[in-house]
């Protein structure tokens, strides 16, 4: 009965979902892009109390695939008809984006996006490509937890013989789909990607006579680099060296920037050093404490736009939103306005540029009767120029070459210095969490463990035990 109220539910939204075909406008989608669009709905799966989060090849010529289905068409004439899965259409702009670029050269196609909503995306999408009933023949894949419950459920359709066929370039992703590769094959394939970054503000510096950070600071350099800058006072006259939102990715994930550990280990002493670091910067007054963060509900776009923030680490989803909140007036320039970006601090001895990341990606449900032409599009979405339609709407894609790294700096907005500019340069991404049948447990059980950690419910030493423990019972089963 549940499950033929979701199909219901959908056929509803089908229904009155959007022509989104060529040559069609995007008067729904021209809402500015935010952490609201990929990050804060769900790409990044570190914590299930993420929940502010709602929201990170070339085309070829694909028109022979695409009429070779024609006749399986759900509309009229010689069109093809690719019905493709999303969320929050009117808020995204890249989604009709890439329908447009896409549809710009294909005029015997039409996409018809239909938006399933973000809060239980996921569940819904499971639910309806379990059954019989699905008809979409493009998926977009929000998380890794996702992905592979669909992986599981074999509803999608391995892209292993497609990518070498057409020679995609799987290095253009910079590590993220060995990440999500299982048992040797690859069922997605992303289009967007957000990374961490390191946000400061320039005038607390400048305040302090203290240079700004650089692209290349060890862990120990970052620490020290805090410190310095960290000044007493009480309320808005405080100053923090640095800032650290709840999330466990913020503090514990430091620690698999050195590519020799996952949080899959099953082993997590490697994680000690990371909270050793921070937990004595909030009892030195370096930062904010994890108690106080949480009992306010304190955002971390509050904490860096009241502008006692020297440092913060966040994803690359901020930097649109710091700027349209400056643009609007929500944030203050006089104390926020003034910010620059670094790459992440990271280990001794780890290449500058590596850093942490989540992936949107899409997929073909199994169900579908047009994988040629849906591939096409696909291909086209998740390729360089695809990545510059992208960028164009001020969301990070996949692809993060040259191009498409001077288009993210020519916002306005955007930080003139080129330090800030060369801090969109990645070497190498480590996602969050890579794929596993039983990340959703193993996210579980880190989360429960690292709260108690930072709130002085157990100790490090503890904390570590429990999640040694319990994730490695999961991982012999």
């Amino acid at each position: 009965m549940k499950k033929k109220m979701v199909s219901i539910l959908l056929m509803l939204s089908m229904a009155t979902a959007m022509m989104a075909g060529c040559g069609s406008g995007g008067e729904d989608s021209s809402g500015t892009n935010d952490d609201n669009n990929t990050q804060d709905s769900g790409a990044d799966t570190t914590s299930t109390d993420q929940t502010d989060q709602t929201d990170q090849a070339n085309q070829d010529g694909g028109e022979e695939d695409s009429s070779e289905n024609a006749d399986n068409s759900s509309s009229s004439g010689d069109k093809t008809v690719l019905k493709w899965a999303i969320w929050d259409e009117k808020t995204a702009p890249y989604w009709q984006a890439m329908v447009d670029g896409y549809c710009k050269d294909h005029p015997d196609v039409t996409i018809e996006m239909t938006d399933i909503g973000s809060a239980d995306y996921m569940t819904v999408l499971a639910t309806e490509l379990s059954g019989s009933g699905s008809d979409f023949d493009i998926v977009t894949i929000k998380d890794v937890p996702g992905y592979a419950t669909l992986v599981s459920k074999g509803v999608l359709e391995p892209l292993d013989d497609r990518i070498e066929k057409d020679g995609v370039d799987l290095g253009l992703y910079n590590g993220a789909t060995d990440q999500v590769t299982v048992d040797g094959s690859l069922y997605e394939l992303p289009f967007r990607s957000d990374f961490w970054l390191l946000f400061y503000n320039k005038d607390i510096f400048d305040n302090a006579g203290v240079d700004y950070p650089t692209n290349d600071m060890t862990m120990e350099q970052y620490d020290k680099l805090a410190r310095s800058v960290a000044g007493e006072g009480f309320g808005a006259d405080q100053v923090y060296g640095a800032h650290y939102h709840t999330w466990r990715s913020a503090v514990q994930l430091f620690g698999i920037l050195d590519g020799e550990h996952s949080i899959l280990d099953g082993n997590y002493d490697f994680t000690k050093p990371y909270y050793e670091l921070i937990k004595k910067q909030e009892e030195d007054g370096v930062c904010r404490s994890y108690i106080d963060t949480n009992a306010s509900q304190l955002h971390y776009s509050a904490a860096f736009s009241e502008g006692n923030t020297a440092m913060l680490n966040m994803g690359s989803w901020y930097v649109t939103t710091l700027i349209d909140s400056l643009k609007s007036g929500e944030y203050d320039a006089s104390l926020c306005g003034n910010w620059g970006i670094a790459k992440y601090p990271h280990p001794e001895g780890v290449e500058a540029g590596t850093t942490l990341g989540t992936i949107t990606a899409l997929s073909i449900p199994t169900v579908s009767d047009q994988k040629d032409a849906a591939w096409d599009f696909i291909k086209y979405a998740c390729s360089e120029e695809g990545a510059e339609v992208i960028a164009s709407t001020g969301t990070f894609p996949a692809i993060m070459n040259d191009e498409v790294v001077e288009q993210i700096a020519s916002l306005e907005g955007f930080p003139s210095d080129d330090a800030s500019k060369e801090a969109l340069k990645t070497s190498q991404i480590y996602l969050e969490a890579p794929y596993d049948k039983n990340i959703s447990e193993i996210n579980t059980i880190l989360d429960t463990y690292h709260k108690d950690i930072m709130n002085g419910d157990t100790s490090i030493d503890e904390g570590i035990s429990k999640m040694n423990e319990e994730v490695s019972a999961i991982l012999k089963e």
